[in-house]
Parts: C-alpha cells; sequence; structure tokens
C-alpha cells in the first residue's frame, strides 16, 4: 500500500534520497534547495541513512566530490539552486564527459544579476548542453518521482549519464501538497545496486578523467551523444517500470486535451497546472485549445513533440528563462526546429514569462490562448519574440 502524506517539494526529494540511500551525498546549502540538505542531513545524524554526507566548502566543491565518489564506485548525489548551479558549471561537464551518472536536484531558481532568489528556469536552461540528462516536475509526486526514476536511467548501461531533475523554487519546492510515498524496501529493490563495471579502485584500476588528445577527444564526444540519444528508450523502460510499481504512468511530455486542439500552449514544470485551468475554462466554452507539458528536455523528443503538434494550427512556447539571443527562448528555439520538417507546420510563437518569481495567472494563459486565435485567423505568426506579464507591455 502506498503510504498518503502532506510534504512539500523539497521534503519529498529529501525523503526519495533517504529511501534511495546513496553512499555520498555532498552538498553546499543555498536558497531555495536548503531545505533538501537540511533535512537528509538530519537523516544521517539519526542514522536513518548508511550515507557518508560531505559539507563542503561551496558547489563546485559539491560536483567535485560527487564526481570523485562515483569514480570510485560509489552512488553519489547532491542539491542546489542558481548561483551553486552556475559554480558547478565546469564540474557539469567533466560529470557527463567522463560518463558518472551522478544526480542532482535542481530547485529552480533565477540567476543573478541582480540577484533575485525566487523561480524562473535559467539555471537548469544555461546547463541545457552540458550532456546531462534533465527531468522536469510539475510538482511534489513527479519531483519525488522523478527523483527515484533517475537513479536507474543515469545508471543504466547504455547511458551512464548525469541526471538532474527539477521544480520550481518556492512554489512546489516549499508549498506542501498531497502525495504517495512508495515502501522503503520497494524503492531500494527498484534502484538496486550501483554497478558500474568500472572504478578507480577495483580489481582492474581505471583512468578516470586523463587528458583526451585530439586523437580521441572527437570519439568520446561521440559517444557521449549517442548515448544521450539512446537515453530516450531507457527512460521510457524505466517509466513503464515505475509504472506497474507505482500506479503512476509518465511519458516524455504529457498531452493534455490535446486530441482536437488547434491552439496548444507548450510548458514546463507548475506552470503547466495553471495552464491546464486555463484550457479547461476556454474548453468548457466550447474552444479547442490544449497544452503539451515537456517532462524530458533532454534528450529532446523532437520526432514525438512533432508528431504531437502535427495537427495543431497555433502553438505558444512558454519559455520561464530568457536567452537573450534577441529570437526568443531555448525551448521555444527546440519546438520551432523539431516541427522544421511538418508537410503542414503550426504557426509558432515564443513567450518570455515569469522572470525572477513575478506571478504567472490563469489569466496570462488566456490571453496567450486569444492571441493564438488572432494568429490562426490571421494567417500569420506576426511578431514570434514576444513577452508576456511585463509592466507596460
Amino acid at each position: 500500500m502506498a503510504i498518503r502524506e502532506r510534504l512539500s517539494g523539497n521534503e519529498a526529494v529529501a525523503i526519495a534520497l533517504k529511501q534511495i540511500n546513496p553512499d555520498v551525498v555532498a552538498a553546499y546549502p543555498i536558497t531555495p534547495s536548503t531545505e533538501v540538505v537540511h533535512y537528509f542531513s538530519q537523516f544521517v545524524a539519526d542514522g536513518e541513512v548508511s550515507t557518508e554526507f560531505v559539507a563542503v566548502e561551496s558547489e563546485h566543491s559539491a560536483m567535485s566530490a560527487c564526481i570523485g565518489a562515483q569514480a570510485a564506485g560509489a552512488r553519489a548525489a547532491t542539491i542546489t539552486s542558481a548561483c551553486g548551479l552556475a559554480l558547478m558549471w565546469e564540474l557539469l561537464y567533466v560529470a557527463s564527459g567522463t560518463r558518472v551518472p551522478v544526480t542532482l536536484a535542481v530547485i529552480n531558481r533565477a540567476l543573478s544579476g541582480p540577484i533575485n532568489i525566487n523561480n524562473d528556469h535559467s539555471d537548469s536552461m544555461g546547463a541545457r548542453d552540458s550532456g546531462w540528462i534533465q527531468i522536469y516536475s510539475e510538482n511534489n509526486q513527479e519531483a519525488y518521482d522523478n527523483y527515484i526514476m533517475s537513479i536507474r536511467i543515469g545508471e543504466h548501461k547504455d547511458v551512464m549519464l548525469p541526471v538532474m531533475v527539477c521544480q520550481d523554487g518556492f512554489i512546489t519546492s516549499h508549498a506542501i501538497e498531497n502525495i504517495e510515498l512508495l515502501e522503503d524496501d520497494k524503492v531500494k529493490k527498484f534502484v538496486g545496486d550501483y554497478n558500474p563495471g568500472w572504478s578507480m579502485i577495483s580489481g582492474k584500476p581505471t583512468s578516470v578523467g586523463p587528458y583526451d588528445t585530439p586523437m580521441f577527444y572527437f570519439e568520446h564526444q561521440y559517444q557521449r551523444a549517442m548515448a544521450m540519444k539512446d537515453s530516450k528508450k531507457v527512460i521510457l523502460d524505466v517509466f513503464k517500470e515505475f509504472a506497474a510499481l507505482s500506479g503512476r504512468e509518465y511519458g516524455l511530455f504529457e498531452e493534455y486535451k490535446m486530441e482536437d486542439a488547434e491552439r496548444v500552449i507548450v510548458v514546463l514544470n507548475s506552470s503547466a497546472g495553471t495552464a491546464k485551468w486555463a484550457c479547461d475554462q476556454l474548453r468548457a466554452k466550447g474552444e479547442k485549445v490544449g497544452v503539451l507539458k515537456i517532462r524530458v528536455f533532454r534528450p529532446f523528443p523532437m520526432e514525438e513533440i512533432a508528431k504531437a503538434l502535427s495537427h495543431v494550427k497555433a502553438v505558444a512556447v512558454m519559455d520561464k528563462c530568457e536567452s537573450f539571443s534577441a529570437a526568443g527562448g531555448p525551448v521555444f528555439a527546440d519546438v520551432r526546429s523539431a516541427c522544421y520538417e511538418l508537410e503542414k507546420r503550426p504557426f509558432i510563437i515564443n513567450y518570455i514569462y515569469g522572470l525572477g518569481g513575478r506571478d504567472v495567472r490563469v489569466e496570462d494563459f488566456t490571453f496567450v490562448y486569444d492571441e493564438l486565435d488572432k494568429v490562426v485567423k490571421a494567417g500569420k505568426s506576426g511578431e514570434i519574440y514576444r513577452h508576456v506579464g511585463v509592466r507596460g507591455v
């Protein structure tokens, strides 16, 4: 029987970590992810886990310690947000390049400057091309489930890549929701033991992260790229196995009232719930609208998203991150690229929204749906790169 609880998103991730019982957790506190570190360090102090908790002097050191632990044959995890993730930047590439499946809970927060401790996706989106698998979570239940599944995904022999599980800072990390937990023994059995097949301290010692000359570097990057590509099948297999265990089914993305939708909003994380509410209100009026919520952003499900949007007339891609490209946000760029080969492409526009924790209301999504209606009736996209919720705009 599932265990019914009321937990914040940070508590949910901490409990997932407790049930996984990794060999090493190295972490440094930063708002709004600090609570996860506090909760888990208490589990360590109370003897509820056998984890070696390493209180490091910075997030750069946290990731360094995790990479070293994984290379030595231990299962390692860490937690961070915003500038903490930015301080890990160098090591993100080292982790994926050396194929050590560290898991990282990212509690999404705006990057400085000016300094801001509230939510947007500028931190994880900045790391989108660092070779990490990225899974996004709409609510606390998804954050808990995604973290448990991330262990199996990253450690699969055909993947061996690090995984970051993202959720919105304060919005879900500190909000208390009803949640169903799995029993400890079921989680332990599901994740199994970490068995990389090699380590620096095994009977067959291996060098991890040596200098890579031009003779070999390109081939190693190709292997990493193919592992990311192959991870899509592994992710779906793990999702299917988790559904059999928990009764909760997940996909690379969620299609909400998409069957006959003509106008669709594409969105990530907690804002999907608000978009669904706006969708329901318009559906009640007979309008054919839908929501596509991306769950797995890396690897990017290009073919699957193109198929899901192939019957749609107009799409608004919502980016909670400003790429400063003057051409739109990162999610927009990938979604628009995915639809390029369609015989009949929908009109696709981009909205930057919610930066620095700016409230995102049902009315904002209703406005976006109305703008899509104008696009359909005009027969042209108009301005592609837009903002919503900015004062004076």
